[in-house]
């Protein structure tokens, strides 16, 4: 588990550089606060077990333990690994009021929060799957 985001090689946001080592589609939603189209990223339906980590830090964020169909069209989960691995913050843009979801250790927007998820947490993170990168176990 990589939890310690002062070893990370990876833990630097220069833009040149993170242009050149992400997706258009990664870049655009951890860097410019995205979404990929709803049904389209690679792991909405992915049920191999295993952790998610941050694309751009490879920081573990979730669980496949905690991951569910949440028939959003994004990969959801009822909580992150650890809760100080995320942080939360209202977004207010496109004209609605939500939660924003995002690294604690590089900022890089991962998606959203809602309060419609299943027990025990009643939480949805709904993550774009271009801002995770699956290590199988």
């Amino acid at each position: 588990m990589n939890s310690n985001p002062s070893t990370n090689e990876n833990s630097h946001t220069d833009t040149e550089l993170l242009k050149e080592r992400l997706s258009d589609m990664a870049f655009h939603c951890t860097q410019e606060s995205g979404t990929e189209p709803a049904f389209t990223g690679v792991y909405t339906d992915e049920k191999t077990e295993g952790t998610y980590r941050c694309i751009v830090c490879d920081v573990d964020l979730f669980h496949s333990a905690e991951k569910y169909d949440s028939g959003s069209g994004w990969p959801s989960f009822w909580n992150p690994i650890d809760e100080k691995s995320v942080e939360t913050e209202i977004d207010n843009s496109h004209g609605m009021q939500r939660v924003e979801v995002t690294c604690a250790s590089c900022t890089a927007h991962l998606g959203h929060v809602f309060p419609d998820g299943p027990q025990p947490t009643g939480k949805r993170f709904c993550i774009n799957s271009s801002c995770l990168q699956l290590i199988p176990e």
